[in-house]
């Protein structure tokens, strides 16, 4: 029997209950798999992946499209996992408008083959 993926709900009442959330960063479709089998709570396809996958020297080249590619790679692997998706350097610093238009495309609109939820990075000005 498959597990039952947990909402954002669940992960919240599991940070009110002091529960541990487990959770790994990965890329791509057997990782996913991996993750899931093992029972994990949650996976984040981080933009890191323009080091770890593309070689970049950091996060800034990583474009929506790949974040994206990725993000449907590990829900392919783990369709019974939270999946959390990060948005690249420059999809959401221009605009608020801009911000929701990216966070909409990157979570395919809440199409099955995409991230549960999107994370940004915002630092303080």
């Amino acid at each position: 029997m498959a597990k039952k993926k947990l909402m954002i709900h669940d992960l919240h009442r599991m940070k009110q209950e002091g529960r541990r959330i487990t959770w790994l960063t990965a890329y791509d479709f057997p990782t996913a798999q991996f993750a899931e089998a093992a029972g994990l709570d949650m996976i984040l396809v981080g933009d890191s992946l323009g080091m770890c996958v593309y070689g970049y020297p950091g996060t800034v080249p990583v474009t929506m499209d790949q974040c994206i590619v990725h993000s449907e790679a590990v829900r392919r692997g783990a369709p019974n996992t939270f999946v959390m998706g990060d948005m690249p350097f420059g999809a959401y610093q221009a605009t608020d408008a801009e911000a929701v238009t990216s966070a909409v495309t990157a979570s395919g609109k809440g199409h099955s083959k995409h991230p549960d939820a999107v994370t940004t990075k915002i630092r303080d000005m």
